[in-house]
């Protein structure tokens, strides 16, 4: 039996992930003839059709090309965790690491973790992509990522996890608020304010509205999202409302510039975890777990 050039394998999920025969040719360097005699290849040498072939210039997925996709995605991880299998036997912590942070970690923990990594490891090359939850889970398992820096809870089905420690919340208002006297701020008191999340699909409003008990119609108002903290900052620092930090990003720096003032919330320190995800059964599973270490001293 002839086995599917893992080239061709490469040229369907590109054409998959990309939905469109001239970006996918781009995505793997040929042209788009080249990706399109491969894929007709891979279909003579199964005897199937994987694609309809029709008037729309958008690509459509017989049932069985759909199976095939993912098989031929599984394939490909499975050869490209040979070679990284044997990289990491012979350096560990060495060569590229494709990382990806959520917008709510990387730009208050990445100034102070890179350089600490880099001391620590020399020959590792830290390539970095910052995305929402939820699309960093896709690109993990599709392989375009090796390891994820994410916070839980979160629906991280399909992942291995390791947890590196809290990452408590704060109640961030302005210095004449009257929670700004509390000591700690009951969870309870701010039904009767208006809190100010981030904008759905980013996983710190679902964190935060667990975790603090809020209703889930509470966190904006019309017309109002959010996509970063700094713009929380600044619509409280304007007087629309109170939010809710969590306080790696408020060490981080994200109040800079403004008479904010934060404090504690009370009923068992509501917050999130942050920790690293894998794919099950990486073969970088071992440098993974000796990495974590590191960057949970990042925390502190």
């Amino acid at each position: 039996m002839i086995l599917p050039s893992p080239q061709n394998l490469r040229y369907l999920v590109a054409l998959a992930e990309h939905g469109h025969f001239g970006r996918a040719a781009e995505a793997c360097a040929v042209t788009q003839s080249t990706l399109s005699a491969g894929i007709l290849a891979l279909e003579r040498q199964l005897d199937v059709a994987l694609i309809e072939r029709g008037p729309t210039k958008r690509p459509v997925f017989t049932p069985l090309g759909v199976e095939v996709t993912a098989r031929a995605r599984a394939a490909l991880a499975a050869l490209e965790g040979v070679t990284q299998a044997a990289a990491a036997a012979r350096d560990p912590l060495a060569g590229p690491l494709r990382l990806g942070v959520i917008p709510t970690i990387g730009p208050f923990l990445l100034p102070r973790l890179m350089p600490a990594l880099r001391a620590r490891f020399p020959r590792l090359r830290l390539w970095l992509r910052e995305d929402q939850t939820a699309a960093l889970l896709r690109q993990l398992e599709a392989g375009r990522l090796d390891l994820l820096l994410l916070a839980l809870p979160c629906d991280c089905e399909g992942a291995e996890v390791e947890p590196l420690g809290p990452d408590p919340f704060l109640l961030a208002v302005p210095p004449g608020h009257r929670l700004a006297a509390l000591e700690e701020v009951p969870p309870g008191a701010l039904s009767a304010e208006r809190v100010l999340l981030l904008e759905d699909g980013h996983c710190l409003r679902a964190q935060a509205q667990e975790s603090c008990g809020l209703p889930r119609g509470l966190g904006g108002g019309e017309g109002f999202a959010a996509t970063s903290l700094h713009t929380l900052v600044q619509m409280v620092a304007s007087g629309l409302g109170v939010t809710i930090l969590p306080r790696l990003a408020v060490e981080g720096g994200v109040l800079g510039g403004t008479d904010l003032v934060t404090r504690p919330l009370a009923g068992g320190a509501p917050g999130r975890t942050l920790a690293l995800a894998w794919r099950p059964h990486s073969p970088r599973a071992a440098e993974f777990r000796a990495l974590a270490p590191a960057v949970a001293q990042g925390l502190h």
